[in-house]
C-alpha cells in the first residue's frame, strides 16, 4: 500500500503575548551547549487516541508555550556560522506544517519512512534558521503524529522533553506550565567546562562527509532485559546498562569479520548522561546539561564476553562520571584521553544514547499518551549512534533507532540481534536524503 502524506506551506507560530518571564534578549550558550555543534535531531511522537483538531489544538498551545520559553522562537547568533555563542530571543517564531495521510496507523507500514517531519535545508543548522520546527500530521482513523525538530546548541532531549510538556499542559486547558523554565546560565547554576573538554566531545560528534548508513528500527523485548538484570544481581544492572551492553557486543560481533581481527583493538562506548542532578542545575533548566562518559574495552572483551561482564564495564565507567566534572580543569582526565588515542578509529567507537523517563511517555494534547515514539536523523548521521526510545509498541518491548553499521554489516549485525531474539527492520536503499 502506497502511503502520501500531504503538507501544507509552513505557517510561522509566534508567542500568543510578550514574554512572561524576565528572560533577557540576549543568552549566552553554555559550555554544555557548545558541546555540540548546530545539528539537527527530530523526535516523532505517535498518538492513536484523537483529540479535536490536533493540528490547531497544537498550533494554539505552542504559541501560548513561547510565551513561557522566548528562547525557542528566537536565532543563534555569533561570529562563526558553525560555533554560535548566544541566541537572540528575536520573536520570529516556530514553522509549522499541517500534514494529512492518506491511511489509517495500522495501516501506513514502517512509520519512520514516512515523511512525518520538517527538515533542515542543510545538514548543519544555520545562523538564520529557527531553532525549532514541528509537523503535525492527521491519520484517516483520527489518529495523528507529532514531528519535532530542534537544533541541538538549543536544548538536549531533557529540555526538549520539559518544552513538549508544557505544549501539552496548555492543549488541555492549563493556564501555564508546571515547571517554570530556566535557560539563561546565569540563572541554571551550571559549571564552565575546560575548552579541551568542549572540543573533545564535539569530536566525538562530528559528521562524516558521503556516510551513507543503513537505518535500522530494533525492537529488544523488556524478558531479554529483565533476565540480564536478574543475572547481575539487584541493582547492579539497569535498563539502560542491559541495552547498551547487548548492542555493544552485538555490533561489536557484526564488524570483526571484515577488520584485523586484533583481539586487543580498543573498541569504545560512548554514553551521553544526563548531568541536571550531578551539577546542580536548578529545576526548570531547558538548554544541553549532558555529560560524555566513555567506557573502552579490547575488540576480544566486547565480542566474546558474557552480556554481564559488559554490564560491569558499563558501570564502572558510569560511577566515575563525578570525576569527569571535578577533574577536567586540572588535567587528571588522563584516562579518557588515553581512550581516545587508544581507539582513533571512528568505526569503533558506538555512542548509545537514550530518551527515556524523561518525561515523553507522559506527553499528553488531551487523548492521552503517545503509543510510540521515534528518533530520526536528518542528512548525514552525527557520529556512529543508536538511541534508546521509550514509549514502544508492544509495550513489551524497547525500541533502539540505530545508524551505527555501514551497509556490508548490517545483515550480520541483524543475526547477531536476532540470536538475542530481538526484531529489527531496515532498508539499506534509503540515502541519508530519503530517510526524513
Amino acid at each position: 500500500m502506497s502511503v502520501v502524506v500531504t503538507k501544507s506551506s509552513p505557517v510561522v507560530v509566534v508567542g500568543a503575548s510578550k514574554p512572561v518571564t524576565a528572560t533577557s534578549n540576549i543568552i549566552d550558550l553554555t559550555s554544555f551547549d557548545k558541546c555540540f555543534a548546530p545539528s539537527p535531531t527530530t523526535l516523532i511522537f505517535v498518538f492513536e487516541k484523537p483529540i479535536d483538531d490536533p493540528v490547531e489544538t497544537i498550533k494554539k498551545a505552542l504559541s501560548q508555550a513561547l510565551v513561557h520559553y522566548p528562547a525557542m522562537a528566537g536565532r543563534l547568533a555569533g561570529a562563526d556560522e558553525e560555533e554560535p555563542t548566544h541566541i537572540v530571543c528575536t520573536g520570529e517564531g516556530v514553522p509549522f506544517v499541517a500534514a494529512a495521510a492518506s491511511c489509517a496507523l495500522d495501516d501506513a507500514g514502517p512509520l519512520h519512512l514516512l515523511d512525518l517531519a520538517v527538515r533542515y535545508p542543510a545538514e548543519y543548522c544555520r545562523l538564520s534558521d529557527p531553532l525549532l520546527l514541528m509537523q503535525v500530521t492527521r491519520f484517516t482513523c483520527g489518529g495523528y503524529v507529532v514531528g519535532l525538530t530542534n537544533n541541538h546548541a538549543m536544548a538536549d532531549a531533557a529540555g526538549l522533553a520539559q518544552f513538549m510538556q508544557a505544549v501539552g499542559e496548555l492543549a488541555r486547558g492549563m493556564p501555564r506550565p508546571s515547571i517554570v523554565p530556566v535557560r539563561s546560565e546565569a540563572d541554571s547554576s551550571l559549571p564552565r567546562l575546560p575548552h579541551a573538554l568542549v572540543a573533545e566531545v564535539r569530536s566525538h560528534l562530528r559528521v562524516e562527509k558521503e556516510e551513507v548508513l543503513p537505518f535500522l528500527d530494533v525492537a529488544i523485548p523488556m524478558s531479554l532485559v529483565s533476565r540480564i538484570k536478574a543475572k547481575c544481581g539487584t541493582g547492579k544492572c539497569t535498563v539502560y546498562d542491559a541495552i547498551a551492553a547487548v548492542l555493544w557486543r552485538c555490533r561489536t560481533r557484526a564488524v570483526i569479520p571484515d577488520e584485523d581481527n586484533d583481539p586487543n583493538a580498543p573498541m569504545l562506548l560512548v554514553m551521553p548522561m544526563n548531568a541536571r542532578k550531578l551539577v546542580g542545575a536548578k529545576e526548570g533548566y531547558y538548554g544541553n546539561c549532558i555529560i560524555f562518559q566513555l567506557a573502552l574495552a579490547t575488540r576480544d572483551a566486547v565480542a566474546r564476553g558474557d552480556i554481564e561482564d559488559l554490564v560491569k564495564i558499563i558501570r564502572l565507567a558510569k560511577e566515575k562520571m563525578p570525576d569527569i566534572l571535578g577533574n577536567s580543569g586540572d588535567g587528571s582526565r588522563d584516562e579518557q584521553q588515553q581512550a581516545q588515542q587508544r581507539a582513533p578509529e571512528r568505526y569503533n567507537t558506538l555512542t548509545i544514547s537514550s530518551v527515556r523517563n524523561l518525561g515523553y511517555e507522559a506527553l499528553d494534547f488531551g487523548g492521552g499518551v503517545p503509543s510510540r515514539m521515534m528518533w530520526k536523523t536528518a542528512e548525514q548521521p552525527v557520529g556512529l549512534v543508536c538511541v534508546v526510545c521509550s514509549p514502544c509498541k508492544p509495550k513489551d518491548m524497547i525500541n533502539v533507532m540505530s545508524l551505527c553499521v555501514k551497509p556490508e554489516h548490517a545483515e550480520a549485525f541483524l543475526h547477531e540481534l536476532a540470536a538475542l531474539n530481538i526484531e529489527a527492520s531496515h532498508d539499506l536503499r534509503l540515502s541519508p536524503k530519503a530517510r526524513l
